[in-house]
């Protein structure tokens, strides 16, 4: 039967690969800095815009810049996870991509909540950048369905299989 395109494998093989270092360079950026990433007016106005809305105290703020942080470090490690399964099914078996859509849906969240306050700010720039990472990630979520929808379709029939005729199961007139 039909398999996922090598296209389509490449380019959510290019997508994980961009979310594990874009990503994990920015969590790794922010937990290593003293702030948490803080000190970076224009990366860190998500924070300081849900922490006006949530009414946080500085130490609020740092937990939550620390929180987004590591979640963005979480999604880097769950890609790069995904880019090992994915070599290792080109030697023989089959990648398994749910844990990588999960995170793409997370990330698909964090970029709208982040586009807020760009747009909220008037910052092209930073919107612009959001927008790109939830388009890539909903991309990837909508290559990864392609390609498990493909792969369904492969293993549930065979070429020895007969394909089933649609017949009326429920007839009121039945005998």
């Amino acid at each position: 039967m039909r398999k996922a395109s090598t296209a389509t494998v490449a380019i959510i093989v290019a997508i994980a690969l961009y979310f594990t270092l874009a990503w994990g360079f920015d969590g790794i950026r922010a937990l290593t800095s003293p702030n948490y990433g803080l000190e970076d007016v224009w990366r860190a106005q998500v924070i300081f815009a849900i922490g006006r809305y949530a009414a946080l105290s500085p130490i609020g703020l740092l937990k939550l810049a620390a929180f987004v942080a590591a979640v963005k470090l979480a999604i880097a490690a769950i890609c790069g996870w995904h880019l090992v399964d994915r070599f290792r099914s080109f030697a023989g078996g089959q990648a398994r991509a749910e844990m990588f859509e999960t995170a793409m849906m997370i990330v698909v969240a964090i970029g709208i909540v982040s586009a807020g306050p760009a747009i909220r700010s008037n910052s092209l720039d930073l919107l612009r950048e959001h927008v790109i990472q939830v388009v890539l990630a909903g991309f990837a979520i909508t290559l990864c369905l392609i390609e498990r929808r493909l792969g369904r379709g492969e293993a549930t029939q065979t070429e020895d299989t007969p394909v089933p005729t649609v017949r009326a199961w429920f007839s009121p007139l039945r005998r």
